[in-house]
């Protein structure tokens, strides 16, 4: 009997070791990109979207930034990654999902 291919995609193929999430720290299957001043906000300064300051961050990561920081507080207090990593919020998640296994799908309230 053959074996199945792993569809998946997880864990990745040798040689092309896994992404690692800015916030976290954790190497993850898949990043998306969070631009650390809102591109709304970006808009607003009269800034392409090409110029804005970006990071790769994990799905979680980015769900937890946005439900809990509106897009002002990100482009005026939070624009930075040491800023977002000074926030005792921020601080809490990052200790928790750094224990939580890169394939778990987390739900973010």
């Amino acid at each position: 009997m053959a074996r199945r291919n792993n569809a998946a995609g997880w864990p990745p193929p040798a040689g092309t070791g896994p992404e690692v999430c800015g916030l976290c720290g954790r190497a993850v299957p898949s990043l998306t990109e969070h631009h650390l001043v809102p591109r709304s906000q970006g808009r607003r300064r009269g800034l392409k979207e090409a110029d804005l300051p970006t990071v790769m961050l994990c799905p979680a990561c980015h769900k937890y930034l946005h439900a809990t920081f509106s897009n002002h507080e990100l482009e005026t207090e939070y624009s930075s990654l040491p800023a977002l990593l000074g926030h005792e919020g921020v601080q809490k998640f990052v200790a928790w999902i750094r224990k939580q296994p890169a394939t778990k799908a987390v739900r973010v309230r």
